[in-house]
């Protein structure tokens, strides 16, 4: 996702934003629907490369799409990142019951979502055939032009650090504190849960009333918090909470960076392409480390939380320079 973040741009600047979004569905839908007849793990990481290259091109697509069609509506944008979240909440709900209902085959449990896919496919459609895309004047540009992305950058990637690290991990931790493989994945569940209503409004919120230091700041150290009860070994029940208002606050957030500032489609997916790119690249290690700190240190999570709490604290300073460098601007 990552990696192919900069193709949308090579995309947009040849074909536009609407059938690079096409495209990129169509490559989500193939992956997925192929899933229903694999035979071995090799083709399952191939899949999961084809679909990887379709959501990272769309990603950036999306926000330059959003400021092309809805010029100066944030509320899109938090549209954009609750469906996200619903969808992964759906993903993760409904899984295994599809499994146990197509015969326990996991390769159709995961082929059906190809669905959602072929729906986006067709949705864009009227676009394309019916001349309605918009054309401007300038071009997306792989040139960071804007010193702040690289902050934008920063932020998105110690967000998505904590964002994978939480998913990935917050089940194994919480069985690790006593916990049953039943409870530990309603654990998950309510993280996922918890992201919604915050995912929804937050972005709302701070379109209308300004102050988006403070709800990254509060978003920030909800996560901070969650993260100091799993480690002082308190409830894991409270720790989610905490962990999921942050986690659905720092999301759409991140998202709303560089859409937030960008003033053209072109800069806005520029902005996020670069940002997601260097963004997603950090936050892919962050699973990774947690693993590796395990292999080190006998199976003790204390190292990892302790290491979730230094990102925490990295994102918090970044998030002061972010505020701090726009204040300044605004004054000049």
């Amino acid at each position: 996702m990552g990696v192919f973040a900069l193709l949308s741009i090579q995309l947009s600047n040849r074909v536009g934003i609407e059938k690079s979004l096409f495209i990129a569905m169509a490559l989500i839908l193939v992956a997925t629907l192929a899933r229903g007849f694999l035979s071995s793990s090799w083709l399952l990481l191939a899949t999961s490369l084809i679909s990887g290259i379709g959501i990272g091109i769309a990603g950036p697509l999306i926000s330059g799409f959003i400021k092309l069609h809805f010029p100066g509506s944030l509320g899109v944008a938090s549209v954009y990142s609750l469906s996200l979240v619903i969808g992964a909440a759906l993903a993760t709900t409904f899984s295994i019951p599809l499994f146990h209902l197509m015969n326990d085959s996991w390769q159709w449990s995961l082929g059906f979502w190809g669905v959602l896919a072929l729906l986006g496919a067709v949705f864009m459609l009227p676009l394309l055939t019916k001349g309605k895309q918009i054309q401007t004047g300038g071009m997306p540009s792989l040139k960071i032009t804007n010193k702040r992305v690289y902050l934008f950058l920063l932020f998105f990637g110690c967000m998505s650090a904590m964002f994978y690290s939480i998913t990935a991990w917050l089940a194994p931790v919480a069985q690790s504190m006593g916990m049953s493989a039943a409870q530990s994945g309603l654990v998950l569940t309510l993280f996922t849960v918890i992201q919604i209503p915050v995912s929804f409004l937050l972005p709302i919120v701070v379109g209308r009333k300004g102050n988006r230091k403070r709800w990254l700041l509060l978003c920030a150290v909800s996560e901070l918090i969650g993260v100091a009860l799993l480690l002082g070994h308190m409830s894991v029940w409270a720790a989610t909470v905490f962990l999921g208002m942050g986690a659905g606050g720092l999301f759409p957030l991140a998202l709303l960076l560089p859409l937030g500032e960008a003033s053209t489609p072109e800069e806005a997916t520029s902005w996020s392409a670069q940002t997601q790119f260097g963004g997603y690249l950090i936050g892919s290690t962050g699973p990774f480390v947690i693993g590796l700190t395990l292999d080190i240190f006998d199976n003790s999570y204390t190292p990892a939380l302790v290491a979730m709490m230094v990102v925490l604290v990295i994102l918090i300073c970044t998030v002061w320079k972010i505020e701090q460098k726009k204040q300044l601007e605004i004054s000049q």
